[in-house]
């Protein structure tokens, strides 16, 4: 059994795949209207109320948990579940509002024996498993960038959580950072430059940096909010460079050619569901964790990330 916190529209992408995981789920969400849609779209029940008072009526404890609520109630809910027991939990991106929360959620499940999991699908896209291969044929990476542009002017107009927004670059941007350093490694160094300011993100609006890494690769980054761009992602070996615009994709170009080629990459299941949910999903189930984000990688990551967006 597994439980899934939240109604909204990733809770429905993940019950798709756990679905046809074959598991058994019991939804857990908050108001009737999004349980209603959730309902209407999937065919599964929620139990509402919201998370507090489904553990109110002592259920028998699951085999594991997703959280997959709003960003403000991640690291509430992931408490709640580790306190009633649960040894087992995803917990969508970022895994709380700031490092302090990350932080206060990694001690409690070192002190409770519980395996806290960080969702970052991107690292299971068939993009970038395949260049994951190529990269470990090639004898690793030795220097990557990445781009780290979001599109203020679609952003300004969602119906998030202010605190979310404030915290955009760790709530959403870090998708793109946690890809990188997934392949490239953790910085052991890194040098940040941020400016200007957004009404709803009144840190910074404009970043830069490089550094190196654990595994001795250099590397480099840049976001303009204020102005056009895309994620992006370069990762250079001695034989390669693979080019990830957009992510869903991998474009290769070989050493001595200035020819760059779309990979062939078996992306079934990227189609079928949303991108890299299935085999995270699957991952996480089979514990088999060697890929996935745990909780004190992520909150190494927090420092480096909050440093990046000038919080």
């Amino acid at each position: 059994m597994i439980w899934l916190i939240g109604a909204g529209p990733m809770a429905a992408d993940y019950s798709q795949v756990l679905k046809a995981l074959e598991q058994e789920s019991t939804v857990i969400g908050r108001s009737r209207e999004s349980a209603a849609r959730f309902t209407e779209k999937t065919g599964m029940p929620v139990a509402t109320g919201g998370l507090t008072e489904f553990l109110s009526t002592t259920p028998q404890l699951p085999d594991a948990a997703i959280v997959a609520t709003s960003v403000e109630q991640l690291a509430d809910a992931t408490t709640q579940l580790l306190n009633y027991g649960v040894k087992k939990i995803l917990v969508e991106k970022p895994g709380g509002l700031d490092k302090a929360s990350i932080s206060a959620v990694a001690e409690l499940a070192e002190t409770k024996g519980s395996k806290v999991l960080i969702a970052y699908n991107r690292r299971f896209f068939s993009s970038l498993r395949a260049a994951k291969a190529m990269i470990e044929a090639d004898g690793g990476v030795t220097s990557f960038n990445f781009e780290i542009t979001e599109w203020a002017h679609v952003i300004e107009k969602l119906d998030k959580d202010k605190q979310t927004l404030q915290t955009w670059f760790l709530a959403n941007t870090t998708h793109v950072i946690d890809a990188a350093f997934y392949l490239g490694g953790t910085p052991t160094d890194i040098s940040v430059y941020n400016d200007g300011s957004l009404s709803w993100h009144p840190a910074a609006a404009r970043f830069a940096g490089a550094g190196i890494t654990d595994r001795n690769a250099l590397f480099s980054y840049s976001g303009n909010w204020e102005a056009p761009g895309r994620w992006a992602m370069e990762v250079l070996t001695a034989k390669h460079r693979f080019i990830f615009r957009p992510f869903e994709q991998l474009h290769v170009q070989e050493i001595g050619s200035v020819a760059i080629n779309r990979a062939k990459v078996n992306d079934k299941l990227d189609q079928e569901f949303k991108p890299g949910l299935y085999l995270q999903c699957k991952s996480f189930i089979d514990g088999n964790f060697q890929d996935m984000c745990l909780i004190d990688e992520q909150l190494k990551h927090a420092a480096i990330y909050e440093k990046m967006a000038g919080y």
